[in-house]
């Protein structure tokens, strides 16, 4: 499975928030610069991860963002559900006719289930724990 922009750079703005310390705030250009992706881009991502409760924005001068829970409570298959589509392929009738008979879209829905049991084992924190070499790369100044 390959999973859209969208949702591989929501999964690193998580990480990257996860890994700041309790209390600190970061902006979205920061987020956007660390991964090289457009600021439009990455308020869209940010927004949606806020509305599903992912991550708090606090407005004002000392405004910023930050993770609305605990790392270790965000599951990254959660994640992954909330943010992708999903559809391996398309099985509609009208778009597929031999889908009356086709037994292929029940192994593609147990390997997608299977894709994402195995990323229900990991939560944002995992991610983190003892690996300073993440922590080194998201710290580092942006060139």
């Amino acid at each position: 499975m390959q999973l859209t922009n969208f949702t591989d750079y929501g999964l690193r703005a998580l990480i990257l928030l996860g890994a700041l310390p309790d209390g600190e705030l970061t902006s979205i250009h920061h987020v956007s610069e660390t991964f090289a992706v457009s600021k439009n881009h990455m308020v869209k991502i940010i927004n949606k991860l806020g509305q599903l409760g992912y991550v708090k924005t606090v407005r004002g001068k000392n405004g910023g963002i930050c993770l609305a829970k605990p790392a270790d409570q965000i599951v990254i298959g959660q994640v992954v559900r909330d943010l992708e589509p999903l559809q391996v392929v398309n099985c509609a009738p009208e778009f597929c006719h031999i889908t009356p008979a086709c037994r292929l879209k029940n192994y593609l829905a147990k390997a997608k289930e299977a894709f994402l049991a195995q990323l229900d084992e990991c939560t944002i924190a995992d991610m983190l724990t003892e690996n300073n070499e993440l922590l080194i790369l998201l710290m580092r100044p942006q060139d």
